[in-house]
């Protein structure tokens, strides 16, 4: 990756230089931008015809869910356009120069891609990951030798939620450690719907998976039905969440979120529920806490870097 400090016209102009030694299937361009921009910057790669767009994180910032009607990204968003591999590489920076002039990107990048170098980079970034005993999150193309493994096939997509983060894997382990079996669960900004899914896995009745992003939703329902359990779970918009009684809520999402929460969690859940509570800082875990504990019974914070899961059960 180039040196952040080197000024983005200076790598861009390097194009002219490129002499690709073989024919090319496509380039991808990476632009990085301060969260503000990151829109201006997918629309301007959309507006080239790029074949695909997609952004992530440009540093270590990870983003959980945010407050309900809010879009959040992270504060330098690496914008990603894909294009076919005889698109004019130096007429694409200037464009994108053009869109983004002055101080607005921070980096500009264009690189050769070839298929099976594409597909090489996919499995050198994505590895199978196993939580706790048996739960295994496994991308494309990888095979898992454990007998007894509980599987989720996932790739990284639109949606938040694939295991990477610590609020996820803490969530994930909780679950292999006490499988939520014969019970109605809630999976509460669902995100991937990895959680609601991984409940499924571990033999739980039925799922409902709730979040506010229509991509979240369509993205926990394609995820539920590459993983077979689709038939057992209720994927809903927050403004379809209704009323109905569960065995076991699950939560990831922010502490401010989860605290405005608390009662219409409480609701859900009869004398003996219990509810998992993560995206929580260290920091905050005390303000969450007190905050269940007039309807809970909770139980001391477990931390994995820095972040807290809660666990309670309601009292009668």
């Amino acid at each position: 990756m180039p040196n952040r400090s080197e000024p983005a016209t200076i790598r861009a102009s390097r194009l002219n230089r490129m002499n690709w030694e073989h024919q090319v299937d496509w380039l991808q361009l990476h632009i990085v931008t301060e969260r503000s921009k990151a829109p201006l910057a997918e629309l301007l790669l959309e507006g080239l015809e790029a074949v695909s767009v997609t952004q992530a994180d440009a540093e270590d910032h990870p983003v959980l869910e945010p407050d309900p009607g809010r879009i959040e990204l992270w504060p330098y968003t690496r914008t990603t356009g894909l294009f076919a591999g005889d698109a004019d590489a130096q007429a694409l920076a200037d464009a994108v120069k053009a869109g983004l002039p002055g101080e607005a990107m921070r980096e500009l990048c264009i690189e050769p891609l070839q298929d099976q170098v594409w597909e090489r980079a996919w499995m050198e970034h994505f590895h199978p990951m196993r939580f706790g005993e048996r739960l295994w999150i496994r991308p494309s193309g990888s095979d898992i030798e454990q007998h007894d493994a509980v599987i989720i096939d996932l790739d990284p997509g639109l949606a938040f939620g694939t295991g990477t983060h610590p609020t996820t894997a803490l969530c994930l382990r909780w679950l292999d450690a006490n499988p939520p079996r014969r019970l109605n669960v809630l999976d509460l900004g669902c995100g991937s719907g990895i959680l609601a899914i991984a409940a499924l896995k571990l033999e739980a009745s039925r799922a409902i998976a709730i979040d506010h992003d229509p991509q979240a939703v369509e993205a926990t329902l394609i995820n539920a039905r590459d993983n077979g359990v689709g038939d057992n779970l209720t994927v809903l918009h927050s403004d379809e969440a209704g009323e109905e009684k569960v065995d076991l809520v699950m939560a990831n999402i922010l502490s401010e979120v989860l605290i405005s929460l608390e009662g219409r969690i409480a609701a859900r859940l009869d004398a003996g529920g219990r509810i998992i509570l993560s995206g929580i800082l260290a920091d905050q875990a005390d303000q969450v806490a007190a905050a269940y504990a007039k309807d809970f019974a909770m139980s001391p914070p477990v931390t994995l870097d820095g972040w807290v899961l809660l666990e309670g059960m309601k009292r009668g």
